[in-house]
């Protein structure tokens, strides 16, 4: 009989409450960012949001951003260019449609981050990763609108799918860097390029500044101040935390953002909530592996 001390033990490290503490937050700016859309262009209110974001934290560690150097900075607007195609593609989406929906897609990122890894860092994926792709695939299909069950993506949810493709690319690099930058100094750079790409794409897709409303002025500063937030814990956390790692624990966006939403008055139809749940089945399959419980199990009776 096993004894207490003997029994595999649980435990979360901080980096990785952290990240589930920032998920929670992250779960519930899909609503904020879904009204924002009402008053504001996608471009304007992305730029907004991250040039806030940046602006903040440069001014917080304007000590440390002294020592910025230029694989930093090269780093950093890498990194904020895939923020800007994630967050835009995903808010551009959120113009037509609802905030849960847009949970539920951008969480695909998850699976779709090993083939990632598989195509541009040769690392093949494992068996379950497929598993979790064809679970998300199926579940996108469920998911779709208007009519959930059909092959027919709409406009809104074939640019949040290709959202979720430029975020999986953000936690690749992300992890990729940690352990060459100093995460406050590529933090506001990151920040600062993607707002500064989506100030820079308005007049070439010809979207103009809206007229004044406390909607998104309120909403800018909200999510900027939280993305700041975001993006610090995530370079911070993922210095010792591996890309699939953080996906897992960032698994749990998608359902927060599904109860904002639910509160808000989201009503999605029997088949697309069966969507939903296939697409977090597939987001934990492509990660959650026996053997990597195994592994866990090990360790912590090795410390005990």
């Amino acid at each position: 009989m096993q004894t207490a001390k003997e029994r595999p033990r649980f435990r979360l490290s901080r980096q990785e409450i952290s990240l589930i503490l920032i998920t929670m937050i992250w779960g519930g700016t899909f609503l904020a960012v879904h009204i924002a859309m009402l008053y504001s262009g996608p471009l304007f209110f992305v730029g907004l949001r991250f040039a806030i974001a940046g602006v903040a934290t440069w001014l917080l560690f304007r000590k440390s951003m002294r020592g910025l150097n230029g694989q930093e900075t090269v780093a950093g607007c890498i990194i904020g260019i895939a923020i800007f195609l994630g967050y835009g593609l995903q808010t551009w989406g959120l113009q037509t449609i609802t905030s849960s929906q847009s949970a539920f897609i951008s969480a695909i990122y998850v699976p779709i981050v090993p083939l990632l890894q598989w195509v541009v860092l040769r690392r093949p994926p494992h068996v379950m990763s497929w598993v979790g792709v064809a679970l998300a695939f199926t579940g996108l299909i469920l998911l779709a609108g208007p009519e959930a069950g059909s092959l027919r993506l709409t406009e809104g949810e074939i640019v949040t799918l290709l959202s979720a493709v430029a975020i999986a690319a953000e936690i690749i690099l992300i992890g990729h860097f940690a352990n060459r930058v100093d995460s406050r100094r590529v933090t506001a750079v990151q920040l600062l390029a993607a707002g500064g790409v989506s100030f820079l794409m308005m007049p070439v897709v010809g979207e103009q500044i809206p007229a004044f409303s406390w909607v998104w002025v309120i909403g800018a500063v909200a999510l900027g101040l939280a993305s700041a937030l975001i993006q610090l814990v995530m370079n911070w956390a993922q210095k010792s935390i591996s890309p699939t790692r953080a996906t897992v624990i960032y698994a749990g966006e998608p359902v927060w953002g599904g109860v904002v939403g639910r509160m808000a008055g989201d009503r999605l139809p029997p088949l697309a909530l069966l969507g939903a749940a296939f697409i977090l089945a597939g987001v934990l399959a492509s990660e959650l592996r026996p053997t990597n419980w195994r592994k866990r199990q090990r360790d912590d009776q090795a410390e005990s």
